[in-house]
């Protein structure tokens, strides 16, 4: 396979040539961020995702090239390499394919098909493969009557021979890949459920008695039947009309020879009732397994990276709440940089040791004390009962001081798990895991990246099934959405964590304990070129990274920049050409840049400082506002000082809300009722979408309506879509 071509192919938006210089970036050990950042020219300034999936397209066709020489070398080793195999494997574009080919020359355990070969029956079997109209089958047959072979009767080796006949057709590449277009395109899902004594069996009473086409089956409901059949409730089947598949498995093979084709036709019903069917039933639960895991593993990815990238709030000192009732509430103060101020058990919530007044006294004077500006808290067991505390609490001090305090639910998912990690320990070690909890809520709000980075993706809360998925595969997914995330935003040098640091270009866990090692040891980082003093870290890891490292107030301002080293000559040169130096980048004095690169023009302006379009254009973006957070240009998070109950819901309401989490069939939005609401796939637009990722992102502010309302359920249903614009278009066509 010429895999270039392929690839080009398959990815038509990317040159030939540009597909060539991906494929020697990724040989010659550049990671996905940097050929991103800094190789545009090269690549046609192809994203970062494009080029993972690029890289992972590149993985899986080499990974097949080496399947299929490890396949030619296996038969070619028996003897049996023949012109046909050879150019059938060369035509395989699947691994399922090529194995298909392998199959008849794979070393099999003990068969039926085997056993009958061990007692001499292949030549019987292809004399009757053969049906020869004429051919005495039984006299046949009684040649091999042997007893010393457990050949008693002529019966008994034609039954052996019929054994070899389907295992014969069951390996056929061809047959199998007929019948499985067929069940993909016209087979069925069936379900049964069982244990139905069991309270569990409620939650699958949808697919109590249930079909649905193989085609045409969503992915989120493939992944529910398969937790509710390894949970034990339901029983699946993949089904095709039988009589139709035996008569495909039978068209290559059944000739008008007599009884001789009787004998074949009944080998044919064997070998798809025994051998066929299970096989390719199995291969499609796999292929619609393989195929819904990339898509809870893609919804992932999609809810993942905008969460991670939520505008930070920062400088603002915040008081994080994380709710209990027995236990009580834990609070911690943070100030504007994370360091903790304060911590205290209150115990507004109900439970034994409830005492409301006290718990607004002691928040009164820590609000007084810090001067706490914002409340986070936790959105997990009693986080209705504390929003309602905390709103009354806020109302109180705006009455008494004229002090304006806000506060917002932030998710908690993944706090207890950070809390109780060796990496919580290390942080806090003579905090409890709650006490833990509350600085990471109050954390996670000042800056979401810095904090989440710490808690393993899986635990994060968005997405949907993710821990029934292949933990090998999400984990090398969502490791590249964490390193797509941080490396976009930049790192502080002198002020990031290990567990950010380890995710940045070039960098690993045991790389970046050695940077916070030196930097504590020696003091700040004056300058990227120092981290080549750190141990482990050469030239090519330097390269790979430095351009992803920030040091905010070093001597040279392109430190606190995305302009990689390898550029600071072209950035020194293009500010010469029009007067400028790098004092007036740093006192702000370079605003009419972009204006005279333009009318000197760009292309000549990147030959005469020996750069390229794409890169003059990065320096240039980079060098107007140094020490930018690309994040604080998104949408800031929701802020309230009050809060509704879901019984204050009307339907036709109007909201705004915050997208907590896009799945396949909606969006859950937060719009301050303490449970989150539903906007149905079909309530998102009047235009169609094949996704709800199409429109929504997790953190996107949206303004909604309420379409209906179950308390006793405690759900909400919500629409995107003015009920007051669909009242006037009625009114028109009247």
């Amino acid at each position: 396979m010429d895999i270039l071509k392929k690839l080009a192919e398959e990815f038509p938006s990317i040159r030939s040539d540009r597909a060539q210089n991906i494929i020697n970036l990724i040989d010659e050990g550049n990671t996905i961020p940097f050929i991103a950042r800094y190789r545009k020219e090269m690549t046609g300034s192809c994203d970062d995702q494009v080029l993972r999936e690029f890289s992972d397209r590149l993985q899986y066709l080499r990974n097949l090239e080496k399947r299929k020489e490890e396949i030619a070398k296996s038969i070619a080793e028996q003897g049996k390499m023949t012109d046909e195999i050879r150019v059938a494997l060369d035509a395989a574009m699947t691994l399922t394919e090529a194995e298909d080919i392998y199959r008849p020359f794979k070393q099999k355990k003990k068969t039926r098909a085997s056993v009958a070969i061990e007692k001499g029956l292949q030549p019987l079997a292809d004399f009757i493969l053969a049906q020869d109209k004429n051919a005495d089958v039984l006299g046949e047959a009684e040649k091999y009557v042997d007893s010393e072979k457990g050949v008693h009767t002529a019966q008994e080796a034609i039954d052996g021979a019929k054994d070899i006949i389907a295992e014969i057709i069951s390996d056929d590449a061809i047959v199998r890949k007929k019948l499985r277009n067929l069940f993909m395109k016209n087979g069925e899902v069936k379900t049964k459920l069982v244990n139905v004594e069991n309270e569990g069996a409620k939650t699958y009473e949808m697919y109590s008695e249930y079909a649905e086409n193989v085609s045409e089956i969503k992915s989120h409901r493939v992944l529910a039947i398969n937790r509710g059949e390894k949970e034990g409730f339901l029983k699946v089947k993949v089904v095709f009309n039988e009589e139709i598949a035996k008569r495909i498995v039978g068209a290559g093979y059944l000739k008008d020879g007599g009884y001789s084709t009787q004998l074949v036709k009944e080998a044919v019903a064997d070998g798809y009732v025994r051998l066929i069917y299970p096989s390719i039933e199995r291969e499609i639960r796999a292929t619609l397994t393989e195929s819904a895991s990339e898509q809870a593993i893609k919804m992932f990815e999609v809810n993942l990276k905008p969460l991670l990238m939520q505008p930070p709030v920062k400088d603002k000192i915040t008081l994080g709440l994380d709710p209990a009732y027995r236990t009580g509430c834990k609070i911690a103060v943070v100030d504007g940089t994370g360091k903790v101020l304060d911590k205290t058990v209150v115990y507004p919530t109900p439970g034994p040791k409830q005492n409301i007044e006290a718990a607004k006294a002691k928040l009164k004077e820590l609000v007084a004390k810090y001067e706490v500006e914002i409340i986070s808290i936790g959105n997990g067991t009693a986080s209705k009962e504390s929003e309602i505390f905390v709103a009354d609490l806020i109302k109180e001090i705006r009455e008494e001081t004229g002090r304006e305090v806000a506060y917002i639910v932030v998710s908690e998912a993944g706090a207890s798990v950070y809390s109780a990690s060796q990496l919580g320990a290390e942080e806090f070690p003579d905090y409890d895991v709650a006490e833990r909890s509350a600085v990471s809520i109050a954390r996670r709000l000042q800056d979401p990246l810095a904090e989440l980075i710490k808690i393993d993706p899986k635990s994060i809360g968005v997405g949907q099934y993710q821990h029934d998925m292949d933990k090998k595969r999400l984990d090398s997914v969502l490791s590249g959405v964490l390193e797509d995330c941080v490396n976009s935003v930049g790192v502080d040098l002198n002020t990031a964590s290990v567990s950010l640091l380890k995710y940045v270009a070039g960098l690993n866990a045991g790389i970046a304990k050695n940077i916070v090692s030196y930097r504590e040891e020696h003091g700040k980082f004056r300058s990227r070129k120092e981290i080549l003093r750190v141990p482990k870290l050469g030239e090519k890891a330097f390269t790979q990274c430095a351009g992803f490292l920030r040091i905010t107030d070093g001597d040279n301002i392109l430190d606190n920049t995305a302009v990689h080293p390898e550029s600071y000559d072209a950035a020194a040169k293009l500010l010469a050409m029009f007067g400028y130096s790098p004092d007036d980048v740093r006192a702000g004095k370079i605003v009419q840049l972009p204006q005279k690169v333009k009318s000197f023009g760009e292309e000549k302006a990147a030959e005469q400082i020996g750069s390229d379009v794409p890169t003059l254009r990065d320096i240039l973006s980079e060098i107007m506002k140094p020490g930018r957070d690309i994040r604080e240009a998104l949408p800031k998070p929701i802020l309230r000082q009050d809060i509704m109950d879901i019984k204050d819901l009307i339907p036709g309401m109007e909201l705004v809300g915050t997208v907590r989490n896009v799945v396949d069939f909606g969006a859950f939005v937060d719009i301050g009722v303490h449970q989150d609401g539903l906007v149905h796939l079909s309530e998102i637009t009047d235009r169609y979408i094949r996704h709800p990722s199409d429109v929504l992102e997790v953190g996107q502010t949206v303004t909604v309506w309420v379409k209906d309302v179950d308390v006793k359920k405690n759900r909400i249903g919500l629409t995107m879509k003015n009920p007051a614009s669909k009242k006037m278009t009625k009114a028109k066509a009247q």
